[in-house]
């Protein structure tokens, strides 16, 4: 199975399927919810169709795919969504409606996926976050991650100016490894002051 069915204490972990449009409409929707997000939320459920064979039915067509629904266990309906990338640099990527925050569900989640990535042979995954936006940083924390570095891009599709803080989670104990293609490509890019980049022991990266 290239997704297989994850389980927490409180949650299912599965694939998204076109049953799902009314949640993925929800998610997808909700401008806060979206508001750090590389996407502009959606305008019609009609677009909740499109997102679906975009990024989950394409992914599922795949050997392999980390691209879950969050859902409770006690109701179908998915509340929020995570992924890993299968690809470098392994990105982890997540996003809950707003009336769950703040009760520890997406680090649930994650630990789920990490566990399973890790049981898969990933090396190692990354995360990127806004600098704006701490609670995201709050969740890769949570789950081992480890600040790395900052860096200053064009975003797109929204083309703000941002700062991203970039975290690593080493799945193999090589803590010496360090994803460096943002780091490489951005103009500004630096290492924040009081963030514990452990990853930079000497500081001369």
């Amino acid at each position: 199975m290239n997704t297989p069915t994850l389980e927490t204490r409180r949650l299912i972990l599965r694939k998204f399927t076109e049953e799902d449009l009314n949640a993925l409409y929800r998610i997808f929707s909700d401008r806060e919810v979206n508001r750090f997000l590389p996407w502009f939320p959606l305008e019609s459920p009609k677009e909740a169709m499109d997102l679906f064979k975009e990024r989950y039915a394409a992914k599922y067509a795949q050997a392999k795919a980390y691209a879950y629904a969050i859902c409770l266990k006690e109701h179908k309906e998915p509340i929020g969504y995570i992924n890993v990338d299968v690809e470098e640099p392994y990105d982890l990527g997540y996003g809950l409606q707003k009336e769950f925050w703040n009760q520890g569900i997406v680090t649930e989640a994650g630990k789920a996926v990490v566990a399973q990535v890790e049981k898969d042979g990933f090396l190692y995954i990354t995360a990127t976050h806004d600098r704006n936006n701490p609670g995201s940083g709050g969740v890769m924390k949570n789950l081992g991650m480890k600040y790395c570095y900052s860096y200053e891009e064009q975003w797109q599709p929204k083309n703000l100016r941002v700062i991203f803080r970039m975290y690593q989670l080493n799945l193999d104990g090589d803590e010496k490894r360090v994803y460096r293609k943002y780091w490489d490509t951005a103009k500004v890019h630096f290492i924040e002051d009081g963030l514990n980049a452990s990853l930079f022991p000497d500081r001369s990266f």
